[in-house]
Order: structure tokens, then sequence, then C-alpha cells
């Protein structure tokens, strides 16, 4: 039946990917999953893709609403989840001698005169955990934050409410002095980082972000990538680091990102160097509005989920019905 435009537009506009051919192929079992998943789907009007890989199969991929599976997306603060790859990459070349290294020593340019007492002894590890100890700039301070002439500077002498390397303070500013740190140790920008030792290992186009008004890619959110392109590092994080035979990131450094090193005071989860961690054996990058990039590498699954990036996603609200999505009909599969 030959298609009219119209007809055209829409299968584009909806960005719909059915696996029909392969459903149809499939057992009865893996149909009534596929069934499944498209049943929970259509109950959340907020959600604009799912992907799901078990093993190298793709079982579901569907953008029933949104731009598709194969345009860009704003992965907001997944982007933290980026960066702490990027630190892992860092260490893995020598770049950055381990993940307990001072700010005052690794970039100590960073620190502004005004810095707080104590900034200078902020680690990677802390950074990387959010556990610097500032106060946050994100939630309610976050348009301050980015209105502010330096970024660094209003990050590095906000007060310090929390010993460092102690409570998790849920802060962009944290990441973006990680990221930042990431650009004076290696001589790149944060750009140049994940395009050459994220992108091209994996396939994948990473297009330029928001920058502050140093120059600084923002280190922690605005990031964009196609939701195929997530899957890609969910999977990446589901094999230890391995993408198509290469270790593209050290298993070390995966593994020690799935040790629970803090926990969230909003959802209660784990996070260990940049991801979540859930007690069914869930790793992933949480952003808002529900971008999420999850990996399962006991039950080898991987799994992206893209959503309206202008609505919230409270862990008691949408994202906790993306949680329930998670542990449900996709760990069943």
């Amino acid at each position: 039946m030959k298609r009219s435009p119209t007809m055209l537009y829409g299968m584009k506009r909806r960005g719909f990917l059915i696996l029909s051919c392969a459903t149809l192929a499939a057992p009865a079992v893996l149909r009534a999953q596929v069934f499944d998943l498209r049943t929970a789907i259509e109950a959340l009007p907020q959600l604009h893709s799912l992907q799901v890989l078990r093993n190298d199969e793709l079982i579901f991929a569907e953008a029933p609403r949104g731009p598709g599976l194969n345009r860009f997306a704003n992965i907001k603060s997944c982007s933290k989840s980026i960066v702490a790859l990027l630190l892992g990459a860092a260490i893995d070349r020598d770049e950055v001698a381990s993940v307990n290294m001072p700010l005052g020593e690794v970039a100590p340019r960073l620190l502004p005169r005004d810095a707080t007492d104590g900034a200078a002894g902020i680690t990677l590890e802390d950074l990387v955990t959010l556990r610097a100890g500032l106060e946050r700039t994100s939630g309610a301070n976050y348009g301050g934050w980015v209105s502010s002439r330096n970024w660094l500077a209003d990050a590095l002498s906000r007060p310090m409410v929390a010993e460092p390397g102690t409570r998790m303070l849920y802060s962009t500013g944290s990441t973006h002095i990680l990221g930042a740190v990431l650009a004076e140790a290696t001589g790149m920008s944060l750009l140049a980082q994940a395009r050459q030792r994220l992108g091209a290992p994996l396939g994948i186009d990473i297009p330029p972000w928001t920058s502050d008004p140093q120059g600084y890619f923002l280190g922690g959110n605005e990031m964009a990538l196609r939701p195929s392109a997530m899957l890609k590092i969910a999977k990446l994080m589901r094999d230890g680091g391995v993408f198509n035979g290469e270790q593209v990131v050290s298993r070390d450094w995966v593994d020690a990102s799935m040790v629970v090193r803090a926990n969230s005071p909003w959802s209660g989860m784990g996070y260990g160097y940049g991801w979540f961690l859930t007690r069914s054996g869930y790793v992933l990058a949480r952003g808002y509005g529900g971008q999420v990039i999850a990996a399962h590498p006991g039950r080898r699954l991987a799994v992206a989920i893209t959503s309206d990036p202008t609505r919230p996603a409270r862990s008691g609200g949408y994202f906790g019905d993306l949680l329930n999505l998670l542990e449900g009909p996709i760990l069943e599969a």
C-alpha cells in the first residue's frame, strides 16, 4: 500500500519504532512481555521513549511520544553520570593521580580569592559523590547560580553546610567544579573529552551544550544525546566498561562506581561515583523530567528512557512510576 504524505508525517512525528517482525517470530512469553511494557507506557503520558536491551537482543524500542529514538534529547542531570565516567577515563590515563586528590592540588587556579575555608581540601571523590559539603546550587538556588558572573567562584565561595565527604548534597555546582577540574587536568574541554573518550568508541554524536561565562562546559546538566546513544552508555555500564570488545572505561572504575558511598535524602537510593544504585541491582543515571540511563548487570539488562523535559519527575510521583516500570515488567523480562 502506498503511504500518503500525511501517514508518513504521522509516523515520523511519533518517532514510533515497533519491532513487529521480531515480536511475531518470538516465543509467546516474549510477546506477552512486550505487550505488558506497551500497556504500561500507555499509562505514562509523560514518557517519550523506552528501549530495553537484554543480553544483545533489543526486545523493546518504542517512542510513542516526543521526537523519537534518533533525535537529540536533553538528558538533564544524567550528565552528572557522564562526567563521572570522564573522571574515570582521566584516572585511567594517569592525568589525575587518584579520586582522592584535593582540589587545591589538582586544579588550584580554580579556587577564587574568597573561596570558603576548606574548599581547597575538597577531594574529587567528594565532588563525584555529591558530598562536597558546600551549600547547594541546585533546587531553589539554581537560577541565582547560573545568573552569576562566575559559576565556579560562586559555588566555591558558598558556605560549608556539612563536613566534606559526609552528607550527600545534590548540587550541580559540585559536578560543574569536577568538570572544570577535568578540563584543567587534561588540557581538553569537557566536550572534547566526551567526544574522544565516549563518543568515538561508542559511535555516538555529542553536540556542544551550555558553557559558563568562563567557557567551561556545564558539568552536570544540559547535555544532549540521542536515546539510542543513551542505550549504548547503559550497555557500557552493564558490561563493565566494555563496548564492542574495547575497554572504554576501566572495569575497576565501573565497579567502584557501583559501591554505595552516600544515600539520597529524597529517594533513599544509594549513590556511587555519579550513579544511583537501587536495592534491586540497577545502576542508573537520573535527569529532570524522567530521563534515565539504567543498567542491571545481574539480569543482563540495559535500559534508556526519555521523558518530557519540562515537567518534574519526583521520587513520589512520575519517577516513582518509572522505578516501578524498571523493577516490574522490565526486570521480569
